[in-house]
């Protein structure tokens, strides 16, 4: 199959390289790692699933210059979307699979606007632990779990859709776990990051201290709290014991760094509008709030502009 992997950091930059060692077509987008990656391949590193390197890589500076693919894994920050949405659009063959490995609430909707009709639209939700330790080389600490859930496409083609993509995936050795509702699943991810992505940031903290000392372990799971509130209440409840059960996955991991956190250090923009901003405007639609996680909110607001400002 021809995959398209369009932000080959350390998200895309694993699941690509996991469906290139499968035996895959892969085409990569990056920006700063390309003359590197042209030059070397990409290489991935994990204790779990063995090191491997693809060299020479199929690598692009623009997705205007990407052939057509049969599926497309776009794994840019969510800032870029409104930029990307219309170029993806020009090469996204029709009957292809599109899949956002994005964070954040509401993402699909910018390139539902795009995309033609025929083109199948899918959101991802990644249970990872990766960090891309320099040009080209992807570092896995664990996990690699990843929900799907479909969000739009061409009448009649979900099902089949669906299956390709699941087979696709655990043939590549990636649990993938196909979600019937696309926005709870969504939910179910902000119950992770909207913690820790804010709090790296907040404290200038990796998780594990998060987690080990008794103030902010506590104000984690009252975060935790107040997302499947807010969840239930706009009509999408989290499953029985779902927060206790992601507490368990986060509880006693090696420490790392959100990807907001990387992002703030290297003066970035974050991604507010997708974490905090659409499912805060949801649930106030709704009747109801999370005053924690807008206090959170308001807290990144201030630290993201000072920082784009130095």
């Amino acid at each position: 199959m021809r995959v398209a992997v369009v932000g080959a950091g350390a998200i895309g930059g694993f699941y690509g390289l996991m469906l290139a060692r499968a035996g895959h077509e892969l085409h990569f987008v990056v920006r700063g790692d390309y003359q590197t990656i042209r030059e070397v391949g990409m290489q991935l590193v994990s204790p779990s699933e063995g090191d491997f390197l693809l060299a020479p890589a199929n690598v692009y500076r623009d997705v205007a210059e990407l052939p057509q693919c049969d599926l497309i894994l776009v794994a840019t920050k969510t800032t870029s979307n409104i930029d990307l949405a219309p170029q993806l659009a020009k090469v996204a063959a029709p009957g292809s699979a599109v899949v956002l490995l994005q964070n954040g609430f509401g993402v699909e909707d910018t390139f539902r606007e795009q995309l033609a009709p025929s083109v199948n639209l899918l959101g991802g939700l990644c249970i990872v632990s990766v960090h891309r330790d320099s040009p080209g080389v992807i570092h896995h600490f664990g996990l690699g779990a990843l929900n799907v859930g479909y969000h739009s496409g061409e009448a009649g083609q979900r099902s089949a859709v669906e299956s390709m993509i699941e087979t696709t995936f655990r043939e590549a050795g990636i649990e993938l776990s196909i979600m019937p509702d696309l926005i709870t699943a969504r939910w179910q991810k902000l119950v992770m990051n909207i913690p820790f992505s804010g709090l790296t940031v907040l404290l200038d903290s990796g998780t594990r201290a998060l987690m080990v000392h008794p103030a902010t372990r506590a104000l984690v799971r009252q975060l935790m709290v107040e997302v499947e509130a807010a969840a239930a209440l706009c009509g999408h409840p989290l499953p029985a014991g779902y927060i206790d059960e992601a507490w368990a996955k986060t509880d006693g991991q090696p420490d790392y760094q959100s990807s907001m956190q990387v992002d703030f250090n290297a003066g970035r923009p974050l991604e507010l509008d997708s974490i905090y901003e659409a499912p805060l405007a949801a649930v106030a639609a709704a009747g109801g709030a999370m005053p924690k996680v807008e206090m959170l909110y308001q807290s990144l607001l201030f630290l993201n502009q000072r920082n784009l400002q130095q």
